[in-house]
């Protein structure tokens, strides 16, 4: 049979699409471009076209059937339609992690869960240490809150000298971070709940729990009930962002039964399809159930959890979270009097909480376990390899500007704890760097130097 080669131009294209997926794949990458977006975002909303930017948001979207009519602005989709799918990947990385990952074992996961637990506990003590009037008290958990992809991204520019086991620990961190995020907005930041709503996001969640066990393997099958479990959360008063954390921990982790192995069900799939093909007598169309079969036994080669998650990654690292960013990191400096004194104290609180509060609790009860006994440093991770982790934790950007808006309803509190998590942020960036990079030349972790 004679081989077919591709064009010039088809080379081309195939190679251009091969870097760029290695490309996005990069950590580092994501973290710039969110990063780039909040810069735009800012230079954008204190431009001379602040107005446009503001206009853009509140554009209206909606949809309706006959008398029922719904419309919300641009922003609500974005930050309450667009996150779910975020969360949802949360939830999906949290489900991995509890099933196999650093949080598969209890050992594994105490030291951890304890430093997220200090790494919440302590800047939220910080800032209420500030001494605001109530209204600001509610952002208490702002600086509470870590970016996974940002920090993630940070370490990642720190180079593959950094022991693998320093990024494990801080993506269980982090991941426990969010855990506990998810469970302070539920309990704080949702208002008083209408239970009938309830009603309707356990009817999504039934029929999500009926297509599972009839066996339905494809993703876009659960779109609707899962879209029923948000309208759910939508009416209760609680933060529909939720229903993609519950959504995603109920994603399974192990591929749908077939009779077989997946690998196996490829292969005699793929042999009966080329039978058929190499038959000079074949219609084409007869081709049609082989395909789908195979189709389905190599969709079944990876479990959903990973499956979907690894299909959403890139859509909410270069579309959600950028987008994100642009609608919320665009703070308009003219409108927030720092002289003011509330407007001043939640800037200050937030980025010194996320700043210092975050490395001081999470090295201080890391030392208190391990110093206790009850728990042990991971291997090849020492106390300079706490410290980064604890610096990098300080990086909050999405999940504290999306607590911030839960948080605080005055526009110029609400602008001053954005500005607070941008600066900060971008501190402990810079700090978890220079840290880093010291550290990597006094040789941030050998074999010989394990604390006890």
């Amino acid at each position: 049979m004679q081989k077919i080669q591709p064009s010039a131009a088809q080379r081309l294209a195939q190679q251009a699409l091969a870097n760029l997926q290695r490309f996005l794949h990069i950590e580092a990458v994501s973290g710039i471009v969110l990063l780039i977006t909040a810069v735009a975002a800012l230079i954008w909303a204190n431009s001379p076209a602040a107005a446009s930017y503001e206009a853009l948001w509140h554009t209206p979207i909606g949809f309706g059937i006959g008398p029922w009519q719904f419309s919300q602005s641009l922003h609500f989709w974005i930050n309450d339609g667009l996150m779910t799918i975020f969360f949802l990947v949360v939830g999906m990385e949290i489900r991995r992690e509890i099933h196999e990952g650093a949080l598969a074992s209890l050992r594994q996961a105490t030291l951890p869960m304890a430093a997220a637990v200090g790494g919440v506990a302590v800047p939220a003590l910080l800032y209420l240490a500030f001494g605001h009037a109530p209204a600001e008290q509610q952002g208490w958990a702002v600086p509470t809150a870590t970016d996974i992809a940002f920090a993630v991204g940070v370490l990642a520019l720190l180079g593959k000298s950094i022991p693998s086991n320093i990024r494990v620990f801080l993506l269980a961190l982090a991941i426990i971070d969010d855990i506990i995020a998810v469970l302070i907005i539920a309990i704080f930041y949702s208002g008083g709940l209408d239970y009938s709503g309830f009603g309707v996001a356990a009817i999504g969640l039934l029929l999500v729990i009926g297509l599972q066990k009839i066996g339905v393997g494809s993703a876009w099958a659960y779109i609707i009930p899962g879209a029923i479990t948000w309208v759910g959360m939508l009416l209760t008063g609680a933060h529909p962002t939720l229903a993609g954390v519950v959504l995603g921990l109920m994603t399974p982790v192990a591929a749908m039964p077939l009779g077989e192995r997946p690998l196996d069900a490829v292969s005699r799939f793929t042999n009966d399809l080329l039978g058929r093909a190499k038959d000079p007598e074949q219609d084409s169309s007869d081709l049609s159930a082989p395909l789908k079969h195979l189709r389905v036994a190599q969709r079944e080669m990876q479990p959903p959890v990973t499956r979907v998650q690894g299909a959403l990654h890139p859509w909410v690292a270069y579309a959600i979270m950028p987008l994100f960013a642009l609608a919320n990191a665009g703070v308009g400096l003219s409108g927030i009097d720092l002289s003011a004194q509330a407007p001043h104290w939640v800037m200050m609180a937030v980025a010194v909480a996320l700043v210092a509060g975050k490395p001081l609790g999470i090295i201080s009860v890391s030392w208190l376990m391990v110093r206790l006994g009850w728990c042990s440093l991971p291997a090849q991770v020492d106390w300079r390899g706490i410290t980064l982790i604890g610096l990098l934790a300080g990086i909050g950007f999405t999940m504290s500007i999306f607590i911030a808006n839960l948080a605080f309803s005055d526009p110029a509190s609400l602008g001053a704890a954005k500005l607070g998590v941008l600066s900060g942020s971008v501190i402990a960036a810079v700090l978890g760097l220079t840290w880093g990079f010291t550290a990597l030349r006094k040789g941030i972790s050998t074999p010989s130097e394990q604390a006890g």
